[in-house]
C-alpha cells in the first residue's frame, strides 16, 4: 500500500488580485466549500450532504458528505468517497475518509501576516506497490491536483465575494 503525504500552499490575496478576501470570507467559502464541493474542485462533480452534527465534547461541526469524482480523475475508481468533514473554526476543515485518508484545508498567516491557504494530503492507495511506476504516477497526479484545489478554491472564494455571496 502507497500512503501520499503532500501540501500545498498559495497565497491567498497575491499582488493585483480583487477583491483582497478577509478570514471571515475565506472561512465561509471553506464552510460552503464542505457541502458544495463541485462549485470549488473542478475534479469534483457532485456532493452530497448525508448528516451534520456539533460535538458534544469540542462543540466543532461534522459533516458527512459523499463526493463523487469526475470519471477519469485518480479518486474515480472505487465509486463514490465518504467523508466527515470536521471544522475548527476559522482556520481549518479536516476530510477523514473511510481508508484512513486525511486532508486538511488550513488558512494561515505568512511571516508578513498575509493570509496563505494550505491544503494537506495523508492519501492511501490499496494495491499500490511502494516505488512502483504507478506510484510514481499517483504522487504526480496528486501534487498537481492539490495545487489546482487550493487555486480552484481561492478563485471560487473570490467570484463569491465579487458576486455577493459571500459578505
Amino acid at each position: 500500500m502507497v500512503n501520499l503525504n503532500l501540501a500545498y500552499t498559495a497565497p491567498i490575496n497575491p499582488a493585483g488580485a480583487e477583491p483582497s478576501l478577509t478570514l471571515s470570507q475565506v472561512w465561509a467559502g471553506l464552510e460552503r466549500k464542505v457541502r458544495r464541493a463541485q462549485d470549488f474542485v473542478p475534479i469534483i462533480e457532485e456532493c452530497n450532504v448525508l448528516s451534520e452534527e456539533t460535538a458534544q465534547d469540542t462543540g466543532n461541526l461534522k459533516v458527512v458528505r459523499e463526493v463523487r469524482f469526475v470519471a477519469g480523475s485518480v479518486h474515480a475508481k472505487n465509486g463514490p468517497v465518504r467523508e466527515t468533514c470536521v471544522h475548527f473554526a476559522p482556520r481549518r476543515v479536516d476530510f477523514q475518509r473511510l481508508d484512513g485518508s486525511t486532508i486538511a484545508n488550513i488558512v494561515s498567516r505568512g511571516p508578513d501576516g498575509e493570509l496563505l491557504m494550505t491544503y494537506s494530503f495523508e492519501l492511501r492507495f490499496p494495491g499500490v506497490e511502494e516505488g512502483s511506476e504507478e506510484a510514481k504516477a499517483l504522487e504526480e497526479k496528486n501534487w498537481e491536483t492539490s495545487k489546482m484545489a487550493v487555486h480552484g478554491s481561492i478563485d471560487t472564494i473570490r467570484q463569491l465575494v465579487k458576486d455577493g455571496k459571500i459578505q
